[in-house]
């Protein structure tokens, strides 16, 4: 199959599936005598195989790695498994940073609706801002 037909059934462009072949993560296809790439048709496969671990969350690397157990004959179901949960930790790392956020934004807010510009300090950038341990000769 033809690079441009093969990009058309993917949903992908012929710039990623060359790029994805420079990569490693598809294999170099046979050429036509006329010098086409001719990719077999388990590379649609392959294909939908790296779209849908990007959109799980994998790295390029991530799956190339999984790949790479793959052609070596081995099912990557545990791999493809402790990726999953690092992802997942990772995931769950960032919510909780993002809920704590979140939580920082909202005292801010309700800080900003009681805050009169009028009674802003001059010696202060914005006190609504102005949460961090006092610095100057206030502080000492």
């Amino acid at each position: 199959m033809r690079i441009g037909i093969l990009a058309a059934r993917s949903g992908l462009t012929t710039k990623t599936i060359r790029f994805y072949e420079d990569t490693g993560l598809l294999p170099a296809p046979p050429r036509t005598p006329a010098g086409y790439r001719d990719y077999p048709p388990q590379t649609l496969t392959r294909l939908t195989f790296i779209r849908d671990a990007q959109t799980a969350g994998l790295t390029l690397a991530e799956i190339h790695s999984v790949l790479t157990i793959r052609d070596s004959g081995h099912p990557p179901c545990q791999h493809v498994t402790d990726l999953i949960d690092q992802h997942l930790t990772q995931v769950e790392q960032r919510l909780a940073e993002l809920t704590h956020a979140r939580a920082a934004l909202h005292d801010l807010k309700h800080r900003a609706t009681l805050t009169d510009p009028a009674d802003c300090p001059a010696d202060q950038v914005c006190s609504i801002l102005n949460i961090g341990p006092k610095t100057g000769p206030e502080a000492l």
